[in-house]
């Protein structure tokens, strides 16, 4: 492992996306959400990713500059069509228009077809917390799980997030796969060299695996059996098929560095002021957050989370003493580095 400081980790990637086409500002976001995964402890969606993204945009399946356009703009609802350009880059658009529509109708809904992957959703509902609004988003991504029952793998992990704000505490934050485990999970243990649990994947032949390679080969498992399998369908029937985007397995993953996406997205954002004002609400989040805190613990735990503070205190901690990347990551940018001829700096030369 090496600890490397956010801010010239940030810098170096941002510099290898503006060396590869990307304009300023869109490469500066791309890092961002990239660092910032890393900041919240989130590792399979941080910088081990530099290299799928760029290999993306230099096949030409991710486009350099992003456009994207309104196909419906009716009031409260949009249709963006993201013109295959970068993910980050069309999902904040998407979501700021979510925010500026909820703020102007009580509630905003916009779907976005052809798409890329974005990184993490909770960047984006975070995003409508510090708006004053609720926001639940949800993506759909290349073929992960089998339909229940079966042997092929044709519906994404299809994760989603919900966020609102809580008041003194940071914001509630609910991200997560609806597989047993993110497949980025899985790539971070290959980087890792490590085992991964069994019950998180099966290998090609439909046999339970602990070998991340033959779970990346295989099917990953849906959380919750047959019920986390729907939640990833109706996850990809808003996510593709209502928003006009693919589905199913025409989607393909940033792993597929070739091929363009088609990754759709579905945002809805509430005005909170809407319903109550945004003080209260604030008030009834702390009490809520204060019983869920002060309940019995179990033997062994210290202390009780809800979603989104875990992150916060990762966050804050790494941006003090420096996130802790694994050397095969670290290896990787320096890698890239040289490929592109940005020098990654002292601090990523180990």
């Amino acid at each position: 492992m090496a600890i490397v400081r956010h801010g010239p980790l940030a810098a170096f990637v941002s510099a290898v996306y503006e060396r590869a086409g990307v304009p300023a500002e869109d490469a500066s976001l791309l890092a961002d959400t990239l660092v910032q995964a890393d900041l919240w402890g989130h590792q399979s969606h941080g910088v081990l990713r530099t290299g799928w993204y760029l290999a993306r945009l230099d096949s030409g399946a991710m486009n350099r500059v992003t456009k994207p356009r309104f196909v419906t703009d009716a009031g409260a609802v949009a249709v963006i069509d993201g013109a295959d350009g970068v993910g980050q880059v069309v999902a904040r658009f998407a979501a700021r228009e979510a925010i500026r529509r909820a703020k102007a109708h009580g509630v905003g809904a916009v779907a976005v077809r052809d798409s890329n992957h974005f990184g993490t959703c909770m960047y984006y509902t975070r995003m409508a917390a510090e708006q004053g609004c609720v926001m639940m988003l949800t993506t759909n991504g290349g073929p992960a799980i089998a339909p229940w029952g079966g042997r092929q793998k044709v519906i994404g992990t299809n994760p989603w997030s919900v966020a609102a704000p809580a008041g003194r505490h940071p914001p509630y934050l609910m991200d997560m796969a609806n597989t047993g485990v993110a497949r980025g999970k899985i790539y971070l243990a290959r980087q890792r060299r490590e085992k991964i649990p069994a019950g998180w994947a099966l290998d090609a032949e439909g046999e339970p695996t602990t070998d991340p390679q033959e779970a990346i080969d295989g099917i990953i498992l849906p959380m919750a059996g047959h019920k986390g399998y729907a939640i990833a369908l109706t996850v990809d029937m808003l996510s593709g098929v209502l928003s006009g985007s693919a589905f199913l397995s025409a989607v393909n993953g940033p792993y597929k560095t070739d091929l363009k996406s088609g990754a759709g997205h579905f945002f809805t954002a509430w005005d909170i002021a809407a319903f109550q004002p945004l003080a209260e609400f604030n008030t009834r989040m702390e009490s809520w957050v204060s019983e869920i805190k002060s309940v019995p613990r179990a033997k062994g735990v210290d202390e009780i989370f809800y979603p989104g503070e875990m992150e916060a205190a990762s966050d804050r901690r790494q941006r003090e003493h420096g996130i802790d990347l694994p050397q095969d990551t670290v290896a990787d940018l320096q890698r890239i580095g040289g490929e592109t001829g940005v020098d990654p700096g002292p601090l990523l030369r180990g």
